[in-house]
């Protein structure tokens, strides 16, 4: 197998081959219309020998047969279908199979169905006995459904199941009839279309090939897929058209990218004892991987080495005067912030801001309201303002907490990205927060230390001058 740039690799390394790239394509009665070289080396039988026959040869017995039509039921009333089948091999041996079945829908309104098999025996070598081999493929398959698009021999959509456009947002009634730079001009169908072509020339798949969704769904967070190609034969071993079946690889990209981050975190933040520049590290490093504007706001107390209070609400009708640490943004200047790093902030009563400081808990608002008459605005009217003109609209601010007290807060929104924090989002803030939280504190404690040391020392000291008449 090869992967998009030609490079051979392994049925282990890739999710396609996890879940069959053995492919055949079945018309509503069970008769095979399409092949793929796969399928001929998994089950030893030409195209010549099955295209145009009923699948049921290829079955070790006749009650897998039955069973196969009790699938073609559930298929039909679930949309697809996963299961474990026995399979009999050109040179009469049997073997057991893990099948997924995917109905394909067509202008011609006929019924179509893709069905991808895997080995038992060949995910057995992944090293797990085979019920789990099993169990795994099948929660992979019910988890992660694929996407199933045939094109004929001029790449014009012939056949789609609905997954298909779920993932990649394009509709069955725009995709049909068209090729993918007709339904979703673009660099990256215009990559898929040359790779389609190859795959039609030379019978070489590609594996794995990495792009967007084409038209993501209105307020939802781009989805990454990965879409594997492989040619469909005829009887003679003539091209049919192009199989192009996708995953969405969005959370485990995501997962990628979280790593990636707070990899950053372990290097970039802490890096000396000075509590201030640890904030400016946090706001350093979120922005812009994170959020388009960050701040980092730390009690009074914290800088000087004090201990904090365990809540940081109103005391004896006051709240606590805070200190910007850090502050960063994708804007120079940050003219978002009403504060420069270093100076004081005041933080009003019954606001989100107090609401955290007092709780000791995130406050989350994927769509933030900073309208006159909200809470935020009559609270902060001129944060509001502010943020209204530079088009903040989600927020998510994070407690920095320490062996249970609360050190101040950090604030992460986004203006230039129009997709708003997601709880992903929230997770990975409060996870940076706590890695900075731990370099703040021993940053405290040494500034605690050091002030104590300094005033022991000031103390030894003799308070006036002795030397007697001969001292100047």
């Amino acid at each position: 197998m090869y992967d998009a740039t030609g490079t051979a690799t392994t049925a282990a390394q890739t999710p396609f081959q996890a879940v069959g790239a053995a492919i055949a394509l079945l018309d509503a009665d069970g008769t095979v219309v399409g092949w793929t070289q796969a399928a001929e080396r998994l089950v030893g039988y030409p195209g010549s020998e099955v295209v145009g026959r009923s699948a049921e040869i290829l079955l070790s017995a006749a009650e897998d047969w039955a069973n196969a039509s009790a699938f073609h039921e559930q298929c039909r009333s679930q949309g697809h279908w996963v299961g474990s089948v026995e399979l009999r091999h050109r040179d009469g041996r049997r073997f057991s199979v893990l099948l997924s079945v995917s109905p394909l829908s067509g202008q011609d309104g006929r019924a179509r169905w893709a069905v991808s098999a895997t080995c038992k025996a060949t995910l057995s070598s992944w090293g797990a006995d085979g019920s789990a081999v099993e169990s795994l493929h099948t929660a992979l398959h019910r988890r992660l459904p694929i996407g199933v698009v045939i094109r004929d021999t001029d790449l014009r959509c012939v056949w789609v199941n609905d997954t298909q456009g779920f993932k990649d947002g394009i509709l069955p009634q725009q995709r049909l009839g068209r090729t993918l730079t007709e339904a979703a001009p673009g660099a990256d169908a215009e990559t898929l279309e040359a790779l389609s072509h190859r795959a039609l020339e030379s019978g070489a798949p590609a594996i794995n090939v990495e792009y967007r969704a084409f038209r993501p769904t209105r307020g939802r967070r781009e989805r990454t897929l990965t879409a594997s190609l492989v040619r469909l034969d005829d009887a003679e071993g003539r091209a049919l058209g192009v199989c192009v079946v996708s995953f969405d690889v969005t959370d485990s990209r995501r997962a990628r990218e979280r790593l990636v981050i707070l990899g950053e975190a372990s290097t970039r933040i802490g890096t000396t004892l000075d509590v201030m520049r640890t904030g400016q590290e946090l706001a350093d490093l979120a922005v812009p991987l994170l959020a388009d504007y960050a701040t980092v706001d730390l009690a009074e107390s914290v800088p000087l080495g004090e201990e904090p209070l365990t809540r940081l609400g109103p005391q004896g009708g006051r709240t606590p005067v805070f200190r910007r640490a850090g502050l960063a943004s994708i804007r120079p200047g940050a003219p978002e912030s009403l504060a420069a790093s270093g100076e004081p902030v005041l933080v009003a009563q019954h606001c989100p801001f107090a609401r955290v400081l007092h709780s000791g808990k995130s406050h989350f608002e994927p769509m933030l309201d900073v309208s006159p008459d909200s809470c935020f605005g009559q609270a902060l009217p001129a944060q509001a303002l502010r943020f209204r003109e530079h088009a903040m609209h989600s927020l998510m601010v994070v407690p920095i907490h320490a062996r249970g007290a609360v050190l101040g807060m950090a604030v992460f929104m986004r203006t230039a990205d129009s997709l708003p924090f997601e709880e992903d989002d929230l997770r990975l803030a409060e996870e940076l927060v706590s890695w900075a939280a731990l370099s703040l504190d021993n940053a405290r404690r040494y500034a605690r230390e050091r002030s104590a040391a300094l005033a022991l020392q000031r103390h030894l000291l003799p308070h006036g001058a002795t030397g007697g008449s001969a001292a100047d």
